[in-house]
């Protein structure tokens, strides 16, 4: 077992965007009693010694966090290289140049779609004018742009128009993320799946897209689960090379595995350490030895350590099943129901999807 290479703070899940496809909790409620700024402070330093050497700063929003400044001044202290995921929203220019000098190393910023009509329908809320001004500040402060779209069926064939947008903003990366179905995705799975020749198409324009811009942009593209042959070996391996810390403090191999019956495990109650090298939370997917058949037998069990645990729970109620993702798997027929109905002749081209709904600023940001 190695140390986690990086962590994922997601600080809120307070948010004022809406996205049909947002993975964070639906029980945002269980979520409100907020770390306070010592804590995540505490935090960040055990993660350090633990061995990390990046440190993601998410949510929700994390802008929400009014002590957003003294966290990346504290990782930056300690070495940290520090990457903001953020909508952008609460991007002002004095925030801006407050956690330049506090040391920040990195911005990533979503964009829902490229022109304002589409991006605000998806993101629930007025957004994309306020997303590309603060695309052009970062610039402008010297920071490396990351992009970051959730690909689905409302903007998946509008690929060609996303990646000129991303040229005309000097972006250094663009992760096109197809989406993963947990939280809310998982709601609005049959509005969001792509058909294949959706897929088909946007492979086509990414290939094209790698050559033309080689050198210039780097261009991450990630084909969605249900389309795979294979699972993803998720995070890497279960508690192999990440971990993620929630807003109360709850420490999770993936982002999504609040959702499976586990133990849990919080910073409130056990060390960074103990946690992550002898917590039943994390031992109990590591490694292979968990592994049912078809996994435990196949050649491909060191690859992707049977697929994504929050998947096979979402799909069967079993968190050690085989990824239905897989072809091999028992379950597989889950998944192919699921990609036969996305590719139906009779399905709306633009089926409605139902917005998340907003939780506020619930949450309690505490000094």
């Amino acid at each position: 077992m190695s140390n986690p290479v990086g962590v994922l703070a997601e600080l809120t899940y307070a948010c004022p965007l809406h996205c049909p496809y947002c993975s964070n909790p639906l029980n945002l409620a269980d979520y409100g009693d907020e770390l306070t700024t010592a804590q995540w402070q505490h935090v960040i330093t055990e993660a350090r010694e633990l061995g990390a050497l990046q440190l993601h700063l998410s949510g929700g929003e994390p802008l929400q966090r009014h002590d957003l400044v003294d966290i990346v001044d504290t990782a930056n202290h300690l070495g940290l290289y520090t990457n903001l995921i953020t909508s952008a929203l609460g991007f002002s220019t004095r925030r801006a140049h407050e956690l330049k000098a506090a040391g920040l190393d990195h911005v990533q910023i979503s964009i829902q779609a490229h022109e304002p009509t589409a991006s605000d329908r998806i993101a629930g809320t007025r957004s994309f004018d306020r997303k590309i001004t603060a695309a052009h500040l970062v610039k402008e402060l010297g920071w490396p742009l990351t992009l970051n779209v959730v690909l689905h069926r409302h903007n998946i064939d509008h690929l060609t128009d996303i990646l000129s947008l991303a040229e005309e903003l000097h972006a250094d990366r663009i992760e096109l993320a197809n989406t993963q179905y947990y939280g809310w995705a998982w709601h609005n799975r049959t509005a969001l799946l792509p058909s294949r020749p959706q897929l088909e198409r946007a492979e086509a324009v990414v290939r094209a897209a790698r050559e033309r811009l080689a050198g210039r942009m780097e261009i991450i593209y990630v084909l969605p689960d249900y389309y795979s042959t294979y699972p993803k070996p998720c995070m890497g391996g279960w508690g192999q090379h990440q971990l993620t810390v929630t807003p109360n403090g709850d420490v999770l191999p993936c982002p999504a595995a609040q959702a499976l019956p586990l133990p849990r495990a919080n910073v409130r109650a056990a060390s960074l350490a103990w946690i992550w090298s002898r917590s039943p939370l994390f031992q109990r997917f590591r490694g292979t030895d968990w592994m049912p058949e078809p996994c435990q037998s196949c050649a491909r069990r060191d690859i992707d350590f049977g697929g994504c645990r929050c998947q096979a729970f979402q799909l069967t109620g079993d968190a050690a099943r085989t990824d239905p993702v897989c072809t091999l798997s028992p379950d597989h027929h889950l998944v192919a129901d699921a990609v036969q109905a996305a590719n139906a002749e009779t399905r709306p081209a633009d089926q409605a999807f139902t917005p998340r709904p907003n939780p506020g600023r619930s949450a309690r940001t505490r000094a």
